[in-house]
């Protein structure tokens, strides 16, 4: 995203974001969103293309993209990355088996100039299944700490409970507003971000 965007996005006080809800199949994207939008998540099926759910979180409207991620859909995410604001990395905590994959698919991510600046929420799902990894073991087991390109946190949460769903969109929403629609009265671009977006 190029600084024209930024300026067109802060004159023009749009106040919405873009999100991209990404990660392996199962683990939890669609059910994250549902329970964030108050539908019922007894019955949730594999998400066989993308869904697109909009709402006001805050100040802002969310056009937020869940896609699918079954490996034959992975080829197809590079669709989406036009004008994303923010990735959400849904991991399922429980599924130690495809930790490298998980990571591998992630950082592959990262290299694409499309998500350049994007920031970037790894939400570690499934918190309330006995057994799961710790939001810092998921952190080591993705090398999160070797991420120097986008702005990143770890989100320990369940979409069943609900637990820190919330939390995690207010920091992610908040990142992306500090970055988008910086004022005199919210921060400056970061030496970090002026360096990701080329300014």
């Amino acid at each position: 995203m190029g600084l024209l965007t930024i300026i067109r996005k802060n004159r023009q006080k749009e106040k919405e974001m873009r999100l991209l809800f990404l990660g392996l199949d199962n683990a939890g994207k669609t059910t994250i969103l549902k329970k964030l939008n108050g539908e019922d998540i007894s019955s949730i099926s594999p998400t066989l293309g993308f869904n697109i759910k909009t709402f006001v979180h805050g100040n802002y409207t969310l056009n937020i993209w869940d896609v699918g991620g079954q490996r034959t859909l992975r080829p197809y995410w590079r669709n989406y990355f036009e004008q994303t604001d923010a990735l959400v990395w849904v991991v399922d905590s429980g599924d130690r088996t495809r930790m490298q994959d998980c990571k591998l698919e992630l950082h592959s991510l990262l290299t694409e100039d499309r998500l350049a600046g994007a920031s970037l929420l790894v939400f570690a799902n499934k918190q309330d299944l006995q057994g799961s990894m710790t939001d810092a073991e998921i952190r080591d087991a993705l090398d999160l700490t070797s991420i120097t390109t986008h702005r990143w946190k770890i989100w320990p949460c369940s979409a069943v409970t609900g637990a820190n769903l919330v939390s995690g969109l207010d920091w992610v929403v908040n990142d992306v507003a500090g970055r988008l629609y910086y004022s005199t009265t919210t921060p400056q671009l970061s030496i970090q971000h002026k360096a990701a977006l080329g300014v």
